[in-house]
């Protein structure tokens, strides 16, 4: 009997968004998840009951492999064999566990909610989980994951929490795929197994931003200025005005008054939605005349794609993964300056709530609003200029920098 004609295309395979199940004909389909996640499946009929073969992710597996697949399957099934039974006869290729969670990140992460969550997903598993990657999937213990967690348990516990899961979820995938065998218990599920082994985190710990001690940052600013990349003028231009990274990345150059020594942020770019000006310290005015020997568009700090700005992982990748600062969040410097303001100096806690354009209350929030306030302000970022740029600091010098291609 013929075949059925194919119907999917390679282009189609990876555009097809629809969630569902996508006919290539023959019992071969294209299955898109609700998050987004694609894989493959063959359907058949064995003794009258409908069975379902997966074959692979996307990410893994190409049209021509899957249809190759399925091909085999079909002969099996011309020859009275079952091809799920035939499958698990055979034996199978154990990947390790750095392996399997690699191509694990790759399926699932058309899923996740930006790049930077696909990004901290691969960082932790491949920098934390590190000890683990080697070992075979399937001999993963518990003592292996205690000895991951354990040095990170009560002094990064968020990042701890997140790992945790991370690790139970990536082997929850390999018993699904068989490369686990029964029975089996998840040596990283927290109810009822680590949670007997481990200290109850702190909730105070939720939700902050893992922070360097202000004390260290002069050191670290020398450190950064050896570094030749737009990403460490920027990295360094935030923590100077103690902005946001999407702040920083989306900054044009219509927006700063070099006269004025303003830098005036629109509403769009910030979170309470408010305009926001920023007063301009005179290292921050030297970091601008850097930036701009790269000028190659609108924006302050160039992407390496034409016109497109700094990508919103570009600080992070230079501070975790070149600066090894694997604890340590861009974020994290705007809690370095407001304790460093809280700490050694006399200003006002409303003034250094306004520099981080944070709402301090209605009536306070209106006065440090008015003109008097940009001035307020200005004296603390210079203050924290002054300290950033201490002896410490002044040992490293401004790089010269290339001009982005393009």
């Amino acid at each position: 009997m013929a075949r059925a004609v194919k119907k999917l295309s390679a282009r189609t395979v990876t555009t097809l968004t629809k969630p569902g199940r996508h006919s290539d004909g023959d019992g071969l389909y294209l299955v898109v998840d609700q998050s987004g996640a694609r894989r493959w499946l063959f359907m058949f009929r064995w003794q009258g009951k409908l069975k379902e073969m997966g074959l692979g992710g996307v990410s893994a597996v190409s049209l021509a492999d899957a249809r190759d697949k399925a091909a085999a399957a079909r002969k099996l099934l011309d020859a009275g064999v079952n091809p799920i039974e035939a499958r698990k006869a055979r034996p199978v290729a154990i990947p390790t566990f750095g392996e399997f969670a690699d191509d694990l990140v790759k399926e699932i992460g058309p899923g996740f909610r930006n790049a930077k969550h696909l990004w901290q997903w691969s960082h932790t598993l491949k920098t934390y989980a590190a000890p683990i990657r080697g070992l075979p999937v399937n001999e993963v213990g518990t003592e292996h994951v205690l000895d991951v967690l354990k040095p990170l348990w009560t002094t990064k516990q968020e990042t701890a929490s997140r790992l945790r899961g991370r690790i139970e979820r990536v082997l929850d995938a390999a018993k699904a795929k068989g490369r686990i065998a029964s029975p089996w218990e998840n040596p990283a599920r927290w109810r009822g197994h680590l949670d007997k082994l481990l200290p109850r985190r702190k909730k105070l710990q939720r939700g902050h931003h893992p922070a360097m001690r202000y004390q260290d940052v002069p050191e670290f600013i020398g450190e950064l200025r050896q570094r030749e990349a737009v990403s460490s003028l920027a990295l360094e231009f935030l923590i100077l005005c103690a902005s946001r990274t999407g702040e920083v990345i989306g900054a044009k150059w219509p927006e700063v008054d070099r006269k004025a020594k303003i830098w005036t942020i629109p509403p769009e770019r910030m979170k309470a939605g408010k305009e926001h000006r920023v007063p301009l310290t005179e290292r921050a005015l030297v970091l601008l005349d850097e930036a701009e020997k790269v000028k190659a568009s609108e924006y302050v700090f160039p992407g390496q794609q034409k016109g497109k700005p700094l990508s919103n992982m570009a600080m992070a990748t230079l501070l975790n993964d070149r600066m090894k600062k694997l604890d340590i969040t861009v974020h994290g410097f705007r809690s370095s300056f407001r304790d460093w303001a809280g700490e050694t100096t006399s200003f006002p806690r409303e003034v250094t709530e306004a520099a981080l354009a944070h709402s301090v209350g209605d009536e306070v929030e209106r006065a440090y609003r008015r003109g008097d306030a940009l001035e307020k302000r200005r004296k603390l970022m210079d203050a924290w200029s002054k300290y950033i740029n201490s002896p410490k600091a002044r040992d490293g010098t401004i790089t010269q920098f290339r001009k982005v291609a393009g």
